[in-house]
Parts: structure tokens; sequence; C-alpha cells
């Protein structure tokens, strides 16, 4: 206990409850934890503050030192789970889940609505600074839960032009890449969903600004998303997001036609 003797959270001051109820009792630590399952360190540490309880801590130290609730009542609350997604792409989610429809430009990484479980789990593996295990399972689901956008009900208008790099970078292994080509070969088979290649032989290029997404709200609200280093931005208004619109459909036609583009992804899946 610090010097004050008063405790300075919740969980110093569940801790000092905890003791109270069992020293009433006329139990010891190492007899409480046999009790309720734990060890006496847990038990101890607890006690201390220097970590909430886990799990059925709570609940059956409660019954087991007669505290009628009041151990359940004083107990820290678990912190809110925090988001997967980064506070700044939140907004852009909340979009995408009801848009009408979606365009993407992408220029050096598969697209998070076309990756594959173990193309994504790459992804974060590479990131800098390093994720934790959890932190990346937990971004791994949370992109996967966005694919669900591809079989919505009704079917949204979705596209992507893609540089050849997005299909030759071997993220994770070659196998994995290869597993990634032959589901993106299968996403490009959709009705809805146009996905081309865009010519590294081409003289002219207007995406060399680099990738951005199109929405069209369930409102028919159009917006832009462009994500840069640690952050990223909307683009609502007049003439940036016409000229996006705009750059976007001569990528389409600068671009290999979907049914082209198709076959190179079978053929480079082949030769992997």
């Amino acid at each position: 206990m610090h010097s004050s003797d008063q405790p300075e959270s919740t969980a110093e001051m569940f801790g000092l409850l905890l003791r109270h109820f069992r020293e009433r009792a006329g139990l010891s630590q190492e007899q409480l934890g046999k009790r309720i399952g734990y060890s006496k360190s847990q038990v101890a540490m607890v006690e201390r503050g220097a970590r909430p309880p886990k799990g059925a801590f709570v609940q059956q130290a409660d019954e087991v030192l007669g505290a009628q609730g009041a151990l359940i009542v004083a107990a820290p609350k678990p912190p809110k789970k925090r988001s997967p997604l980064p506070g700044w792409f939140t907004g852009f989610a909340e979009e995408e889940r009801g848009a009408h429809a979606r365009h993407e430009y992408e220029t050096h990484v598969m697209p998070g609505l076309l990756q594959t479980e173990a193309y994504a789990r790459a992804v974060f593996a590479s990131a800098h600074p390093t994720y934790d295990d959890d932190e990346i399972e937990e971004k791994v689901a949370a992109r996967l839960a966005r694919q669900t956008l591809l079989g919505r009900r009704p079917l949204p208008d979705i596209s992507f032009v893609l540089e050849l790099s997005t299909l030759t970078r071997p993220i994770g292994s070659r196998r994995i890449l290869k597993a990634q080509l032959h589901h993106l070969a299968e996403v490009a088979r959709l009705r809805h969903v146009r996905i081309q290649l865009m010519s590294p032989d081409r003289e002219d290029h207007a995406g060399l600004n680099g990738p951005f997404v199109l929405l069209e709200t369930a409102e028919r609200k159009q917006l832009a998303y462009i994500e840069g280093q640690g952050g990223s931005f909307f683009i609502t208004e007049q003439p940036d997001l016409g000229d996006l619109f705009g750059r976007y459909s001569v990528l389409r036609a600068q671009a290999y036609t979907p049914e082209r583009t198709l076959e190179t992804i079978e053929k480079m899946a082949e030769e992997l």
C-alpha cells in the first residue's frame, strides 16, 4: 500500500475489501486460493491491487467468504475492448458496411477485402512497430469480418484496379501467395465484382499519385478515402472528389479487361 494508506485504484480498493473478508473468515491466502481454484500468489497479487481478478475469481471468492455480493459490486470493471481497427479507419469502415458501391486502386499490397486469412496475418506480422500475437489475431479477425461486404445483400457494386506488384510480392511466403492468387481468381468470378490489372508496360498512367478508395453510400452520397503513413483522410468536396472519380475511370480504361485479368491471375497461380 502507498505511504498514505489510501488506495489509488479500483483494483487496490477491491484488494483491501478482499483481504478484509478473507481475514474475517479466518483463511490464509493459500487456503482461500485452494477453495476458489487459484494459487496463493494470485490471491496475494489481487489483494495488493497488482492485478485485477480474472475469470470466476470474484464470484467464487464472494461465495466462499460470505461477502453477500459486496465483492461482486466492488470488483474492477474490465476495460472496454479496444477496436482492432485504427481510430482513423473506424469512420470509413462504418460507411463501407452499407455502401452501394466501392472502388479501389491499390499499388503495393493486396487490398484488405481480397486477402486470405494467411495473407492478412502475414501483412500484420510485417508491421512496424511490431504487434503482439493477440493484436495480430484481432486485426485479422476484423479484416475478415469486413469481407462480408462481398456477399452482402443487396449486392454492392465492387471493383478494383491493381498494380501487378500486388500479385507478385510473396508476402508471408510463396505458398501463401499462391493460395492468395487462387482466392483472388474466385472473387474475380463473382458477377458483381470486377478486378482489373494495370499493364506494367504503360507509358502513361493516371494513378501515379498513389492508391485510393471510392465509396458510394447507401444514400448515394459519394466520398473518397486516402490512407497514408499512420493516418488517412476523407475527401467529400468538389472539385477534388470529382477528380478522383474521373481518375478512377481513366485507370479502368487503361487497365486490362476483367477477362484478361482473370486469365493472368490463373496463369500466375499455376506458375508459383
